[in-house]
């Protein structure tokens, strides 16, 4: 008897797009899932909406867009690195549409704070001023983000599109606890570690400890791209 299929929506990060999860994606559809990777407002395909005007919330209104549109419920919600705050705050507004929330190497931060608020003041300038033109933030090498294999760095070197500043000016707003009262898994990607979620990791530890599922996986950053198996199997295993 097969398997009763799992509803999946997966979130990327910074510079990245839905198409980040195309390898995970098709595994899981492969063996009988339903499987949404949206796309952020500014980034991938979307990237001729760049602008400053978009906002944290403008992330957030993307996801539960999804929700709700696509009339979702029981959701297995994944949020990679920088999406990590989009699906905090979708959880935030509609716990009611998640079965549980999956932090994958993720960025977070205490509510009503921005992510300009935990930089460092030159680093945040020289991001202002490279943004002035456009909008965005440029994006990283393909190496920076645990990336080793040939094909990998290939596969995302011409696609990272610059991400837009606006979200780190705006800082998370939440009416409840992060998580909102739902199961929650950060998944730690530790080979090699990804210094930039460092903070973030230790900030929830320290504020959540064992209410939440702490995991480690064996790959770099962009687990998805890198080791897409690994992460299938540690999702099918949470949604168990």
């Amino acid at each position: 008897m097969k398997p009763t299929p799992t509803t999946y929506v997966l979130v990327h990060g910074a510079w990245h797009g839905g198409w980040c999860w195309s390898h995970v994606a098709e595994r899981l559809r492969a063996a009988g899932h339903h499987v949404y990777t949206p796309t952020l407002t500014g980034l991938g395909e979307r990237s001729h909406l760049l602008s400053p005007a978009i906002g944290l919330d403008t992330f957030v209104e993307d996801v539960c867009n999804v929700l709700t549109w696509e009339d979702l419920r029981d959701v297995v919600l994944v949020g990679h690195s920088f999406g990590g705050l989009a699906v905090a705050g979708a959880a935030d507004r509609m716990p009611e549409r998640i079965r549980c929330l999956i932090f994958l190497d993720a960025f977070l931060l205490p509510p009503n704070t921005s992510a300009f608020d935990t930089l460092p003041a030159e680093l945040v300038e020289k991001f202002e001023h490279g943004a002035a033109a456009t909008g965005g933030i440029a994006p990283p090498r393909p190496t920076s983000l645990g990336l080793a294999a040939p094909e990998d760095i290939a596969f995302v070197q011409g696609r990272l599109t610059p991400h837009p500043i606006g979200t780190y000016r705006e800082p998370l707003r939440l009416a409840h606890p992060m998580g909102n009262g739902l199961p929650v898994s950060y998944w730690q990607c530790t080979t090699p570690p990804f210094p930039a979620v460092h903070a973030s990791r230790d900030w929830a530890w320290q504020t959540f400890g064992a209410q939440w599922d702490w995991k480690d996986l064996a790959c770099g950053h962009d687990a998805m791209v890198a080791a897409p198996g690994l992460v299938v199997d540690a999702l099918v295993q949470s949604a168990r």
